[in-house]
């Protein structure tokens, strides 16, 4: 991708995912996601209705009149996004990708973050770390990560290296536990297309860090459509095969394959406490990211 569309890309998200932070999210993202707790910020005079447990009995001493501790709410956060760029990200069917979904999502949550003063982070994760960007403040910083999204493209990114397969959802959970000492808040943004079990270093990392989980799926996953004869290629292993969907079986069974995929997700998730949404590529990311921030 040349320089100059890379850049018009990266103004075009911006524009959108920034609106989309200051008018949609305004309050929503400060009241989902607390601070690290109360800071002591000064003293003054006991006024009438204070809690006696503030009182400052050396300042009180001091003065021979009571003075009260004030504490504000300590805001700034830590946000990591991590971010899968697998091969089964490229897919999509209906409006869009899901990697470019999972970009605009990104960049939202970034300026929502960026608007409280929080630093943000990613780590990009496909079977393998592929980059970890150490979180900052900042709009330049946020338009520097979004710059990375939009150029992870197979083709550009991996010339004369092995290229991008399959999902590791568990190796990015615990580098993010090495990489991340202070409790941070972090966003893994993925289809979940993952082979290997992950529930263990969920577990572990819930234990430290505030995890929550964006899954994208393109609607053809979840309603296999009556279309005859198909050819489908699976992107991360690289299999392919001839279906037909004209079949009310194969469709049935795809149907019933996808639900007992998502339920196991969602149980994964449940089990370790951990706020999730699904959303499909033609759905409006908006709404879900709202509903989520409301159950917290």
């Amino acid at each position: 991708m040349e320089t100059s569309e890379l850049l018009k890309q990266v103004r075009r998200i911006e524009i959108k995912t920034r609106g989309l932070s200051n008018n949609i999210f305004a309050g929503q993202y400060h009241s989902a996601f607390k601070g690290r707790g109360m800071a002591f910020a000064e003293v003054r005079e006991y006024q009438y209705g204070d809690d006696v447990r503030d009182i400052d009995w050396n300042v009180t001493a001091r003065f021979h009149r009571p003075y009260v501790k004030v504490f504000e709410e300590e805001r700034e956060l830590t946000v990591m996004l991590l971010v899968d760029v697998s091969s089964s990200l490229n897919f999509g069917t209906r409006k869009q990708t899901k990697n470019a979904m999972a970009t605009e999502i990104a960049a939202t949550l970034a300026f929502s973050a960026m608007q409280n003063n929080d630093k943000i982070g990613v780590l990009f994760f496909s079977d393998r770390i592929e980059k970890y960007i150490p979180p900052k403040k900042g709009r330049k910083h946020i338009l520097y990560i979004i710059r990375e999204m939009l150029a992870y493209d197979n083709d550009e990114q991996q010339t004369g290296k092995e290229a991008r397969k399959g999902t590791d959802v568990g190796a990015a959970l615990e580098y993010l536990g090495r990489m991340q000492k202070r409790r941070c808040t972090a966003f893994v943004i993925s289809d979940f297309y993952d082979r290997k079990d992950f529930e263990k270093p969920l577990q572990i990392c819930t234990s430290k860090h505030d995890i929550m989980g964006i899954q994208l799926y393109d609607p053809i996953l979840k309603a296999l459509p009556n279309v005859g004869i198909l050819r489908i290629h699976d992107a991360e292993t690289g299999y392919e095969q001839y279906i037909d969907t004209s079949s009310k079986a194969l469709r049935r069974a795809h149907s019933q394959y996808w639900q007992e995929r998502k339920e196991k997700l969602k149980d994964t998730f449940q089990k370790n406490s951990v706020d999730y949404v699904s959303i499909a590529t033609n759905e409006d990311y908006v709404k879900y990211l709202q509903q989520m921030f409301a159950r917290r």
